[in-house]
């Protein structure tokens, strides 16, 4: 049993992990190939599956303090590199702008539809998949990415439609310093440049949730609200929820993104590994694998701790 020094929680102790990518699949309608990573552990059978999306103008190569941890604990973590990474990022009047949401989210169904030959291209990794236990995760934009895969509904900014794009493969969700409701709360940049925000509909979401939210989470001029915003994805949905709130957290909650980047402005290990285990906790508990840490973490967090709050309903 690992130990996490500040947190007062415990969680397994962590195996080797191997990564691969890019795996590639052919695209030839979305402009570019999806390049995509798969980490696992190199040990285990029966692994779960975790699908996460990177934040805005991100790839498959960040979030490893998440990755690296999820994969060393029993999971396969799969990411892709969608549309919207500084990779690729189409120009301004590319008719592909406007529905980069979209676009994440048909990078996702066409991952889970190829999971099986995804499984097949890392040595070692063949027949060790329970494909029967995916659960989407994702940072900031691709918090709304993981959201609509469980029922999260967006109104396309061209058709004025809100369509449910859910997939019945996922079984529930990770959303980290994401996105609230639109409306009026957005401000004037975010309703010009960030159209898939002006209205968003949390309460069809009703597959069990893990919302993670810092409280000091004001980087962005995005919403009038501040950082309350961005607890949205729990108040508003329906169904088995927790937030887990990171007191001091800004967007990048310590430094979730990666190791040593330049992008977070609250910098703090104690928060990274706050979000680590109690993330790490949730897929045990989500998927069935165990309920030990999750208690625990429940039972620590509850109040008064220093570094989060961690309540259900």
């Amino acid at each position: 049993m690992a130990t996490y020094p500040g947190t007062g929680l415990t969680g397994p102790e962590p195996t080797p992990i191997v990564s691969v990518k890019p795996l590639v699949l052919k695209e030839p309608q979305r402009g570019e190939d999806l390049h995509v990573r798969v980490s696992a552990p190199v040990t285990g059978t029966g692994l779960p599956v975790v699908l996460f999306a990177h934040g805005f103008g991100s790839h498959l190569d960040g979030y490893a303090p998440l990755v690296d941890h999820w994969a060393s604990h029993g999971f396969v973590v799969v990411q892709a590199t969608h549309l919207d990474s500084q990779r690729i990022m189409p120009a301004a009047d590319d008719p592909r702008r406007p529905q980069l949401w979209r676009h994440r989210v048909h990078d996702m169904r066409r991952i889970l539809d190829e999971l099986g030959n995804l499984e097949a291209a890392v040595p070692g990794l063949a027949g060790r998949v329970d494909r029967g236990r995916i659960v989407a995760a994702g940072h900031s934009f691709g918090g709304q990415t993981a959201g609509i895969l469980v029922g999260l509904r967006v109104k396309d900014p061209h058709t004025g439609i809100a369509e449910d794009l859910s997939d019945s493969r996922v079984l529930g969700s990770i959303q980290l310093a994401t996105a609230g409701k639109g409306g009026d709360e957005l401000t004037a940049f975010a309703h010009e440049n960030l159209p898939w925000l002006r209205d968003q509909d949390f309460s069809h979401i009703t597959a069990p949730g893990l919302v993670v939210a810092g409280d000091k989470d004001d980087d962005l001029p995005l919403s009038t609200r501040g950082a309350a915003w961005t607890t949205d994805p729990y108040t508003l949905s329906r169904g088995n929820k927790s937030l887990l709130t990171v007191h001091g957290g800004k967007h990048f909650l310590g430094g979730i993104s990666g190791y040593q980047v330049t992008e977070t402005t609250d910098e703090d290990p104690g928060r990274v590994a706050l979000v680590q285990q109690v993330t790490l906790a949730y897929l045990r508990h989500v998927t069935g694998t165990d309920d030990t840490d999750w208690d625990k973490a429940r039972a620590v967090l509850a109040d008064g701790d220093p570094l989060g709050r961690l309540e259900s309903k």
